[in-house]
């Protein structure tokens, strides 16, 4: 029984390798993409609550950009800390501050954040963009051109890290690693931390956010209207440098609102989330009993699955990390674990309905958007 599980461990872990190494070759830029002569106008939009840690780097990072055509949208959310303070602080060098004006029934906070910033913008093109996403000064260049000379509609950018040593790094979650693992037609993947599309197309043709004013991941949902014709999802590299830093209780908040519906949100792919989880952290399982047991074949071919399951998440590590990617692979054992533990929080707090997004409750419907149509 033990050698049946084990092999069907690893047939998962071949798939699941295979998947990962097309997937993530298919989502780097492999070329070198160039300005044209007629760049379009940018809005970059920057959604912000109780954001006095991270937002003046951010907009000192956005502000930075060698892009001419730009303007910086802030929407403070009735944040109870110095937000707002800071953001009017960037008045002078061309940030335009929006305030909040409460949240309308049915509304996510960030949703509804992104919906008015949408409207508030003026740009062909709208970036939206977490605080805790770094940039660098050609970013957003690079990025339009990719997007124009694609003739894309809209992209998103899975960030980089640059912060190797961080507790927060090396016990990340695995919340983009599922993102590109579990990409689908009615479910692509897709980034919140940065991610582009052309504004008109959000607002006249999609409605803006209206649709999706209460998913937990309504650019996920916006990307399958879209179609994978004029959507790309993008691991970031050197060419674009887009990074984030993120507190590991963050993502640990962050992680209890996502893991269940990226795993689609119903209870059968909760289950199929549980049980996937726990096949990959039998091999661990199998190897500590080797330490009281002793070490015969079983444990043995445990060990070398828990190798093959290393080798693919430094596969990961490696388009996603700056440097030092090999050490994300050695920490899969831990990091694992931990998701598992994280994943079952995510079933029991939607169960318990304590799952919040910012302090606020979140009520995620699974449910996909697809009442809209993109002329092609």
């Amino acid at each position: 029984m033990a050698y049946s599980i084990l092999g069907l461990i690893g047939i998962v872990l071949t798939l699941m390798t295979v998947r990962l190494v097309v997937l993530l070759g298919r989502f780097r830029v492999t070329k070198t993409y160039t300005s044209g002569l007629k760049a379009p106008s940018v809005s970059v939009c920057i959604p912000a609550r109780n954001e006095t840690h991270a937002m003046t780097q951010c907009l000192e990072r956005v502000l930075e950009s060698d892009y001419e055509k730009l303007e910086i949208v802030v929407y403070d959310d009735s944040s109870s800390d110095d937000t707002s303070i800071l953001i009017k602080s960037f008045a002078r060098a061309g940030v335009r501050f929006v305030p909040g004006d409460g949240l309308p029934e049915g509304w996510l906070g960030k949703n509804y954040a992104l919906e008015t910033l949408a409207r508030e913008a003026s740009g062909a093109y709208v970036i939206f963009m977490d605080v805790d996403t770094h940039i660098t000064p050609t970013t957003i260049s690079r990025l339009v051109s990719y997007i124009v000379t694609e003739d894309l509609i809209m992209t998103s950018v899975i960030p980089g890290r640059n912060d190797v040593w961080r507790g927060s790094v090396l016990m990340g979650h695995l919340r983009y690693f599922w993102e590109v693992l579990l990409s689908r037609s009615n479910a692509p993947a897709t980034s919140s931390a940065l991610w582009m599309i052309k504004r008109h197309t959000l607002l006249d043709t999609l409605g803006g956010f209206a649709a999706h004013k209460n998913e937990v991941e309504p650019e996920e949902h916006i990307a399958a209207i879209v179609g994978m014709k004029s959507y790309h999802c993008l691991v970031d590299g050197s060419f674009l440098g887009v990074t984030y830093e993120k507190r590991w209780k963050s993502q640990v908040e962050t992680s209890k609102r996502l893991l269940l519906p990226i795993f689609g949100g119903k209870w059968y792919g909760a289950c199929l989330g549980v049980i996937l989880l726990v096949l990959l952290n039998i091999p661990l399982l199998f190897v500590l009993s080797g330490l009281f047991v002793g070490w015969y074949s079983l444990q043995l071919a445990a060990l070398c699955l828990l190798g093959a399951s290393m080798l693919m998440y430094a596969i990961f590590t490696y388009h996603t990390w700056h440097r030092n990617w090999w050490i994300g692979g050695l920490f899969w054992p831990v990091v694992i674990v931990q998701e598992l533990i994280l994943m079952v929080r995510s079933i029991w707090g939607y169960a318990r309905h304590t799952v919040t997004w910012k302090g606020r409750p979140v009520d995620a419907s699974p449910i996909r958007s697809d009442r809209f149509e993109i002329e092609e």
